[in-house]
């Protein structure tokens, strides 16, 4: 698969999921597909788990925003927020494919937090 069929499926991909069509939604993955979460220390084996894991979910997301997808070859790396029950979390997601379908996920998660003022100095505020 070329890169850009790739960059296609996950753009397809995104939005499925930020519209809740859990179907589409998990066109790209591979039936063994593995996703880890490593912060909760979880590992999802198989498209079907995955599917109804994300099925679900008792907060469906109310809002999803790409901030960019890098890549090349068989990995690519998604960086977006999702919001969950007014909750902002900021996400990276990294994938590796094989024969066109993820066969591997890696999703982290951190939620937001203000700034400490001590180093105001040297940064400025990102949007």
């Amino acid at each position: 698969m070329r890169d850009e069929q790739i960059d296609e499926a996950l753009n397809a991909h995104w939005q499925a999921s930020a519209a809740g069509d859990t179907n589409a939604e998990h066109d790209i993955y591979d039936d063994d597909v593995v996703c880890d979460y490593p912060q909760s220390g979880e590992r999802i084996l198989g498209r079907s788990n995955l599917q109804a894991l994300r099925s679900h979910h008792p907060g469906k997301p109310s809002g999803f925003n790409i901030k960019r997808i890098v890549g090349e070859g068989n990995l690519w790396i998604t960086e977006y927020t999702i919001i969950y029950q007014g909750q902002s979390s900021y996400t990276v997601s990294i994938m590796e494919f094989c024969n066109g379908k993820v066969v591997h996920e890696t999703q982290y998660f951190a939620d937001p937090f203000e700034a400490p003022d001590w180093r105001s100095q040297w940064v400025q505020p990102s949007t």
